[in-house]
């Protein structure tokens, strides 16, 4: 079984920062890709970035310049900088694993809360 966990949402004034992580663990073969993705109130879950196991690395446009994304073996992180009211929203951590004598598949964290206040 595979299992992400994020971790460093919280309230922020505009402008200000914050560092989102997420660890995966469990019975892991390979994580494939590790991604991004948020989900503000009444509105369709959206990818915010991604990041793959040989390291290319793609942005949503409304976060381009702003938002950072790596990762460091089995754990992504998404650093945000100069936050945007609208980029308030539950932030969920997705990546594509093979699981130890599994398929590929994906999976998702549980989410963590961005506010971003103005």
């Amino acid at each position: 079984q595979v299992q992400l966990v994020e971790s460093g949402g919280g309230l922020v004034q505009a402008g200000g920062s914050l560092r989102l992580s997420c660890a995966a663990s469990g019975s892991i073969f390979r994580i494939d890709t590790m991604g991004w993705y948020r989900q503000a109130p009444g509105k369709q879950r959206e990818v915010v970035a991604g990041i793959t196991k040989g390291g290319s690395i793609n942005y949503a446009d409304s976060v381009k310049e702003r938002f950072t994304i790596s990762s460091d073996k089995n754990t992504v992180y998404l650093q945000m900088n100069s936050l945007k009211p609208e980029d308030t929203a539950v932030y969920f951590c997705n990546a594509a694993v093979i699981p130890m004598g599994g398929l590929l598949g994906g999976y998702w964290g549980q989410g963590t809360q961005v506010t971003v206040s103005s």
